[in-house]
């Protein structure tokens, strides 16, 4: 994978812009167990009341307050809070919230944030204080004050404490004291509880509805999780479009440049990759890459930085119950690594047995009239269902496999709230956790295993991600044998077509002999020349080296005396006009495949190329006549129509130098004969090179050179070779009367 790392580099901008997306979103999906946590906590169990400490409060109150705080903390209380006499102008928010404020002495609350904190802070001992001396005092009058329900300050009797007031005046100081000590030593969170129970009592006493504080508190903080959620919801759709783009763009040149690769191998780079391998690497084997880019993006960046932040989130909740996250990691850490470890081999394999398929399929259907000539049907559904199989096999396997993690996966998290929901009870009723905090934690955990099973899914990915990629990059990395030289020859505007055959040899890769030894031979423009011999003689060899599907292993090929492989390939093909052994047609219709050589052809052109291959007769027998569709590999027209062509094809290229691979063997007699004699004219300026099988086809060339096992053995004229050569006249009186041959 990382060979096709620079692919990513056009867009690196997009993906740390996703990346900052994901960033936002994740803060987002982490803030809203915080904000769930609030209204639980503040919305319902405070009654919506945010305040540490009251910001208005009446003359008993404040008295009932400094009563059981040091006179330090007293100082603070009178610095921070300002006395309004009844009557007073009050701020137009406190008149609008509290209404008995303005017809009696309150205090108010400064906004200097330092003298705040300290009055918050003061205020959380001096309540705590206060449930320590009221719970005493209840105790010794048999009953007990109990302040952790929603009607706690129904219960704290306002009237009743002040009541109390004047006798505190009298108690003896270490009463009091006793009493601040042990509120100074109780659970921070406890104490704020009874601050908030006490602040709503000192609400409730200046007129507030606090009914309406809750409500309002509940509203907006739901009005705002519904927005972060629309921000996050925003933030992932755009995280998806601009991954989808990214990753089709990148699938888009890996495809194009793999497909620009595979057309500039030469026949020794097809024998190395197959024909079905070369196609599943374009096709599935990008699409693997593109949808772990998906996801990748998605989920590599977003999962570590949830389970990070949730840790984070989770730890500020509650430390105490952090060890059930780090049990559940472990477990889910284990179980992955167990998994993986079974199914990890089988995931490298796949691609392979999807190559294996697709080879049979593609044989059985290319070869498909063979198959029902030899009544062998049920042999390639034999080929093709083992094939099938074990590719089914090895994907369920891993389906199998892979089926355990997501019960394990409830089972695990189910597992894990009910231990939270269990631990946290004890300590909400110890007052060490608040029930909100607890469900806040809940949902981290959650988040927090379900960002390692992202991470786990990515594991599942990447495997077969690599696999893939690096079948993509070895497909890139392979340099075709037959390259453009560095400082390439330019032909001359006008080229004649002698084609030279200079001492020439070539082996096959890896072949331990010679397909070819010592050929020499001219080919001069205006002639042509013909190749014949026995079958694996080497004649199709022979001419594939003249368009460079080949290169020589000894010796030289000359164009107009210019070494072939000092030009560029295009330059060298295009002065060629190449008709294969096997006819080859492409989707379209006739004019398009007879232009396929060359696209500036006319239309009267194309007629003429037509009528020379002996192929306008059919083609005006079409109602469509050139604009016929043709179906894909030529389907619809029959072999010597499809070979005939393919004739025209080459000839509408008006090359100087025309090669003929045994391009006639499915023409009839009369059609070759007539062909040949429409050839001669048409190619009169150009070099000919014709592979043939009948002796009839090239008795007529005006050099004809005999093959045997890769070497000539004979050249000369039909008359000449009858004479001088023993195994041309065994191929002609194997083929032609005594007649033909005297």
């Amino acid at each position: 994978m990382k060979k096709l790392a620079r692919y990513l580099k056009p867009y690196i901008l997009v993906l740390f812009l996703c990346l900052a997306l994901l960033f936002g979103q994740a803060m987002c999906e982490l803030s809203l167990p915080n904000l769930m946590s609030d209204i639980v906590n503040i919305g319902l169990q405070q009654s919506g009341i945010e305040d540490k400490a009251p910001v208005v409060t009446s003359e008993n109150g404040m008295l009932l307050l400094t009563s059981f705080v040091s006179q330090e903390d007293k100082a603070v209380l009178e610095q921070a809070y300002q006395k309004k006499e009844s009557g007073e102008t009050l701020p137009q928010d406190v008149t609008n919230t509290f209404p008995k404020a303005k017809d009696q002495t309150v205090f108010v609350l400064t906004e200097d944030q330092a003298l705040k904190e300290k009055a918050e802070d003061v205020y959380s001992h001096a309540a705590g204080a206060m449930l320590q001396f009221f719970q005493s005092l209840a105790k010794e009058q048999g009953s007990e004050l109990d302040v952790s329900s929603e009607d706690a300050s129904s219960e704290m009797n306002f009237d009743q404490f002040y009541e109390i007031l004047p006798m505190l005046s009298k108690m003896p100081s270490q009463v009091i004291d006793d009493a601040i000590e042990k509120g100074a030593d109780m659970d921070p969170s406890l104490s704020s509880q009874i601050g908030t129970v006490m602040t709503k009592g000192f609400y409730e006493e200046l007129g507030a509805d606090t009914n309406a504080m809750q409500n309002g508190y509940i509203f907006r903080t739901g009005l705002l999780m519904l927005l972060i959620t629309l921000v996050s919801a925003g933030c992932a759709i755009m995280v998806g479009f601009f991954a989808s783009r990214t990753a089709a763009g990148i699938t888009r040149a890996l495809r194009r440049d793999v497909f620009a690769r595979v057309e500039s191998f030469s026949a020794s780079e097809f024998d190395k990759f197959s024909t079905a391998s070369l196609i599943t690497r374009t096709t599935n084997d990008a699409t693997q890459v593109q949808m772990l880019i998906i996801m990748g993006v998605r989920m590599i960046c977003y999962a570590p930085i949830m389970g990070i932040g949730g840790v984070i989130m989770a730890l500020n909740k509650s430390v105490s119950l952090s060890w059930i996250i780090a049990v559940a990691v472990i477990v889910l850490l284990g179980l992955i690594l167990v998994i993986f470890s079974i199914a990890m081999p089988k995931f490298k394999i796949v691609q392979s047995l999807i190559d294996r398929l697709n080879l049979v399929t593609r044989e059985s259907l290319s070869g498909m009239m063979v198959v029902r000539a030899f009544g062998n049907q049920k042999r390639e559904e034999a080929r093709f269902e083992k094939a099938n199989r074990d590719l089914t096999q090895n994907n369920l396997f891993i389906n199998r496999v892979m089926v355990f993690m997501m019960p394990f996966m409830m089972l695990l998290m189910n597992g894990v709230t009910l231990l939270i929901v269990w631990i946290g009870g004890k300590q909400i009723e110890a007052s060490a956790m608040q029930v909100g905090d607890m469900m806040a934690f809940m949902q981290y955990a959650m988040q927090i295993i379900m960002s390692f099973l992202m991470i786990a899914v990515m594991f599942i990915m990447v495997p077969r991600a690599s696999v893939a990629g690096e079948r993509i990059a070895e497909v890139l990395a392979t340099k075709p044998v037959i390259r453009d030289p560095d400082s390439p020859v330019e032909l001359p505007a006008h080229v004649r077509g002698e084609l030279t055959f200079c001492d020439v040899s070539f082996r096959y890769p890896n072949a331990e002999e010679n397909a070819l030894e010592h050929i020499s031979f001219t080919a001069k423009p205006g002639q042509t020349t013909a190749f014949i011999g026995s079958t694996g003689s080497g004649k199709s060899t022979l001419v594939q080296l003249i368009p460079r599907f080949y290169d020589v292993t000894e010796g030289k090929i000359l164009l107009d005396g210019i070494d072939i492989r000092t030009l560029r390939q295009h330059d060298l093909r295009h002065q060629i006009g190449f008709v294969p052994q096997k006819g080859l047609l492409f989707s379209g219709d006739i004019a398009s495949n007879i232009r396929y050589g060359r696209e500036a052809a006319t239309d009267a052109e194309l007629d003429e190329a037509a009528k020379i291959a002996q192929a306008k007769e059919f083609i005006d027998a079409f109602p469509e006549k050139m604009e016929t569709p043709i179906a894909q590999g030529g389907t619809n027209v029959s072999g010597g129509q499809k070979q005939r062509l393919s004739i025209a094809r080459a000839l509408a290229t008006k090359a100087p130098v025309y090669v003929f691979d045994d391009s006639f063997s499915a023409l009839d007699f009369k059609t070759d004969a007539a062909l040949r004699r429409a050839l001669s004219t048409y190619t009169k300026d150009s070099a000919v090179l014709i592979v043939a099988q009948r002796v009839s086809t090239i008795m007529n060339a005006e050099q004809i050179i005999v093959l045997d096992e890769g070497k000539i053995v004979g050249k000369g004229t039909h008359k000449e070779l009858l004479r001088t050569c023993k195994t041309y006249l065994e191929i002609a009186q194997s083929q032609l009367s005594e007649e033909e041959l005297a």
